[in-house]
């Protein structure tokens, strides 16, 4: 049994308005929740997923932390990656 998180950023420009920052649990290679910038929330997709979500969701400077990731991580990153396109 394996638990990871893959952090990712969805873009279409490099707009701060057009960049999603998305956080997936995994455990046993199935996705049980997500964090979408976009939501501004987690999403559980389990049983186990909902009930991690719902506390995540309680824990306010956790998600305004993820929140700040679209610009901290995404958008340098975007940048970045439009440059060596």
């Amino acid at each position: 049994f394996r638990e990871y998180i893959v952090d990712r950023c969805d873009f279409n420009s490099s707009e701060l308005n057009d960049i999603e920052f998305i956080r997936s649990e995994f455990y046993n290679k199935l996705e049980f929740a997500r964090f979408s910038s976009s939501l501004g929330k987690f999403v559980g997709y389990t049983e186990w997923g909902v009930k991690q979500a719902d506390y995540w969701n309680s824990q306010t400077s956790y998600i305004e932390g993820l929140k700040a990731q679209r610009e901290a991580y995404c958008l340098n990153n975007v940048g970045n990656e439009y440059r060596a396109a």
